[in-house]
């Protein structure tokens, strides 16, 4: 058994190069080391092996439930997420936890989503300053929060989803400092330690979940289409389901919002693109079923998530020694297949460095050739409401405002485990409307 090779440096400073600037990263070893090397890290034995090649990742993607785990590979995350979180689970508890929550994200109820994002997009857009700069990831932070505590928690206007919306908003941001991740940080020297603060405003988030969920649980509503008003008719318990909402919290709120700051990031700069988008959306009538079909919106979407994964990799640990690649590797290494570098790679996208949306007019990639959600039996289970999300807020946005980048000097930067543009995308709003403008 052996590992690939990789950079013979210090593994505290590679973490270092990790946590600032993974990209440049990757690209480095691919180019020294080929489709597959070893990144040494602390705390993982052995490291961590990277995979580039589409055909090993069909691979890695195709392992069954006991063969590679992916809950073993996120347990840094239990902190944040909880032991019941579909992200740590695997095996059959990982396989129950599924089969109840996918109902939640298809058919009638995400056509159910559509309008309430539309309507929150609305209201995020009439708060937004005109005439002066401001951080236009931090808008739609607030955006695709209202829209988790409305479409998931099923919480209405009023004290309790300003109350919740308040904390939450406020513990995210607190959990956002990457050292968090790591366990010699996690320690409560009080309320104005990082870690404490973040402990005292989880435990408040949470006592306010587990009110929702036991209100849910004891006066059914039949009417009601938020997510939690499904899970509380499964066997699932309050324990499991806080879990799974926070899980849905923590994923879908934080990487939507951070995917539509990218997507202006690359529409703002092409005033030709943003024409051409809102003509299309023009034609859909702010109808939601008519906006998810739109060709040119759809081919946006997915190249923002191409050239701006918010997560650089997945992982997978083996449960059993496991030949990928050539490599013998053992039980217990940490295989992860490199989002960023299959979506760079030459030979499946033409100029990959480019923003261009017009490839996927045509382009129809596998999925082991196209991953922003992973893949094989752990593709994030919100991909569907993700890019339905995205396709929402920008068909009400765009045709809404007129602004541009403050700054053409736009970086990666790291938000927990996300990777964000730096300074939060700052933007000047010059005009907005009250109603869609005029195609």
């Amino acid at each position: 058994m052996s590992y690939p090779p990789g950079p013979d440096l210090h593994p505290m400073l590679l973490l270092w190069q990790w946590i600032r600037t993974p990209f440049e990263l990757l690209a480095r070893c691919k180019a020294e080391f080929g489709d597959t090397f070893t990144i040494r890290l602390p705390m993982m034995p052995g490291g961590l092996v990277a995979l580039a090649d589409p055909a090993a990742i069909k691979e890695v993607f195709g392992f069954g439930p006991d063969e590679a785990h992916a809950g073993e590979a996120n347990v840094v995350l239990k902190p944040f997420l909880g032991s019941h979180s579909l992200l740590l689970l695997d095996g059959a508890p990982h396989i129950r936890h599924r089969k109840l929550m996918l109902p939640a994200f298809h058919g009638e109820r995400m056509q159910a989503y559509g309008r309430a994002m539309i309507d929150l997009t609305g209201e995020v857009i009439d708060k937004m300053p005109v005439g002066r700069t401001f951080p236009f990831h931090g808008s739609m932070q607030s955006l695709t929060l209202a829209v988790i505590l409305r479409t998931v928690f099923g919480v209405e206007e009023g004290p309790q989803f300003t109350e919740l919306a308040d904390v939450l908003a406020r513990g995210l941001d607190a959990s956002a400092w990457p050292g968090l991740l790591f366990p010699v940080m996690q320690r409560d020297l009080g309320p104005l330690s990082p870690w404490g603060k973040w402990v005292r405003l989880q435990k408040r988030a949470s006592a306010l979940l587990m009110a929702e969920i036991r209100r849910a649980r004891s006066a059914p509503d039949r009417s009601r289409t938020d997510v939690l008003s499904m899970l509380v008719d499964t066997p699932l318990t309050e324990d499991e389901i806080h879990d799974e909402l926070i899980t849905l919290l923590v994923a879908g709120h934080e990487t939507t919002a951070t995917s539509l700051a990218w997507a202006m990031r690359w529409i703002l700069p092409n005033r030709k693109l943003a024409w051409e988008m809102r003509d299309e959306i023009a034609s859909a009538d702010g109808d939601p079923v008519k906006i998810a079909k739109l060709e040119l919106l759809d081919c946006v979407v997915k190249e923002t998530l191409r050239l701006q994964p918010v997560i650089p990799m997945v992982g997978r640990v083996l449960q059993e020694p496991m030949t990928i690649s050539g490599w013998d590797l053992p039980r217990g290494a940490l295989v992860a297949p490199s989002i960023h570098l299959v979506h760079r790679r030459p030979s499946l996208y033409t100029n990959p460095d480019a923003f261009d949306p017009s490839r996927f007019r045509s382009l129809k990639p596998a999925a082991w050739e196209f991953l922003p959600f992973g893949g094989g039996l752990r593709k994030c289970i919100g991909a569907a409401f993700a890019i339905y999300e995205m396709k929402m807020v920008l068909a009400t946005l765009l045709p809404r405002v007129e602004m541009h980048l403050a700054t053409s000097d736009i970086r990666v930067a790291r938000r927990s485990i996300t990777l964000t543009p730096s300074d939060g995308l700052p933007v000047v709003l010059t005009s907005k409307s009250r109603t869609a403008r005029a195609a």
